[in-house]
C-alpha cells in the first residue's frame, strides 16, 4: 500500500495507476487525512461458472428432499375442526 499526499499523486497519476493495475493498493491523503482509495477492478468473477453450478445442484436436491403438505383447504377444515 502507498500512501501520497494530493499534489504528488496529481504529479504522478499515470505512474499510480500503473502501479493500481498491478495490484497495489493507493490511497490519497489531504492534510494527513485519507480521501481517497485506488483499488484494482476485479478481472476474474468473485464465483466461477462451477461453484454456480455446485449451488444449483445443492438446491435441486434440497427441493428434491421438500415433500407438500396439506392443502388450503385441508389446513382450514383442520382448524375449524378443532
Amino acid at each position: 500500500m502507498q500512501s501520497l499526499g494530493i499534489a504528488e499523486a496529481k504529479n504522478n497519476f499515470s505512474a499510480l495507476i500503473d502501479l493500481v493495475e498491478k495490484g497495489e493498493e493507493v490511497r490519497i491523503t489531504r492534510h494527513g487525512k485519507e480521501v481517497v482509495r485506488m483499488l484494482p477492478v476485479r478481472r476474474k468473477p468473485v464465483i466461477t461458472d462451477e461453484q454456480i453450478a455446485r449451488e444449483l445442484g445443492q438446491i435441486d436436491a434440497l427441493h428434491a428432499t421438500i415433500r407438500p403438505g396439506s392443502d388450503a383447504r385441508a389446513l382450514r377444515d383442520e382448524g375449524r375442526a378443532a
